[in-house]
């Protein structure tokens, strides 16, 4: 990492007192910030997207999913830990193999910013691979050739220094030479000041990459994250993006519109808007199904191909990512919508926040 983009992770902030003296917090964001809860989602937020929030308004858009409230301690009997279920699919320390073609490599628990709807939150900040996990990782890989595709995720694979992250994808490309490598991160939006000249010169040698990001709001789209995205299109690195549904930040149709439109004028490919995980203390954050079935209606008549994503969702416990439509969603009649996975297995997923229930997967 260069200097500017080594300053920038030091001086991220994690504690009320690191707040700017003009920074007005809400009685539920002093709340957490004063007395964490126990085995709470860390807060932490570099600087630069601080200084995109909102210093007096606590519903600002880009402070909620940043600034951490006592509502993160309110749990939901459904809400899971593990809600993605990644556990049920490990196939070595740290390597998901959930879908036949493609794997997930968990290749650090760090993040430069730690939203707050953060659905591996239980994770969050304990550490990176090690090289005898990266060795199996590599050795499973190696003997199944069904795998076609890698990804790698977290936390935030650019957290790591340049010379581990490239050897992690140059590992994976020594065994197979067309496997397709995807790197999700949140960089470009959070500290955008980490895509440098060092970074992209070492990335063109691994060519064709993938880097999926997540812009949630369009004022996330300023002049420095423009200027990432711009120098990674340069080097030849294709852009997507995936949205998070998030309540009360983007569940608007103008929102998302606009969202879009600015995306694809940077060349970068909506690719997912997805439904709220069920991840603990993180509720306030989930619209209903239902209502994301309306915006997402709206959306498909007004948008072409090109500007809309795909509205997904991931089942709970581990049942996979499903397209959601008016084809794939059945009211069920005790507050509950039925869901199918890949599989033809049938799922749950609340309408409101308000249903409980002791499991997802329906015999």
């Amino acid at each position: 990492m260069d200097q500017e983009c080594n300053k920038g992770m030091k001086e991220r902030i994690n504690s009320i007192k690191q707040l700017p003296p003009d920074f007005k917090l809400s009685e539920e964001e002093s709340s957490f910030l004063l007395n964490p809860p126990p085995q709470a989602l860390p807060f932490r937020v570099t600087p630069y997207y601080l200084s995109l929030c909102s210093r007096d308004d606590p519903g600002d858009p880009l402070r909620r999913q940043c600034i951490p409230t006592i509502r993160e301690s309110r749990f939901k009997e459904y809400e899971l830990e593990d809600p993605l279920g990644d556990k049920k699919h490990l196939a070595s320390a740290r390597l998901v193999h959930r879908y036949r073609d493609r794997v997930l490599l968990l290749a650090t628990d760090h993040c430069a910013m730690y939203c707050r709807h953060c659905f591996r939150r239980s994770s969050a900040g304990k550490g990176q691979i090690s090289s005898n996990e990266l060795n199996m990782a590599v050795a499973y890989c190696k003997e199944h050739n069904e795998i076609k595709e890698i990804i790698l995720s977290g936390g935030d694979p650019l957290t790591l220094e340049n010379d581990r992250l490239m050897d992690i994808i140059r590992r994976f490309r020594t065994i197979r030479e067309k496997i397709v490598i995807r790197i999700h991160s949140r960089i470009p939006v959070v500290l955008p000041q980490r895509i440098t000249d060092e970074l992209l010169r070492s990335l063109r040698d691994f060519r064709p990459l993938w880097l999926v990001t997540q812009f949630n709001h369009p004022r996330e789209i300023t002049p420095e994250s423009s200027e990432a995205l711009r120098m990674l299109a340069a080097s030849g690195i294709t852009l997507l993006n995936q949205t998070v549904l998030l309540k009360g930040i983007n569940d608007s149709f103008e929102t998302l519109e606009q969202l879009c439109r600015s995306l694809v004028m940077l060349g970068v490919k909506p690719y997912y808007l997805f439904q709220g995980d069920l991840a603990r203390g993180t509720s306030h954050f989930r619209i209903p199904i239902l209502k994301g079935l309306e915006l997402y209606a709206k959306l498909s008549n007004s948008l072409s191909g090109l500007l809309r994503p795909i509205y997904a969702v991931d089942l709970p416990g581990g049942g996979g990512k499903v397209v959601l439509d008016s084809g794939t969603v059945e009211r069920c009649h005790n507050g509950w919508l039925k869901l199918k996975s890949p599989e033809g297995k049938v799922y749950r997923y609340p309408i409101e926040a308000s249903q409980q229930t002791d499991r997802f997967h329906l015999p």
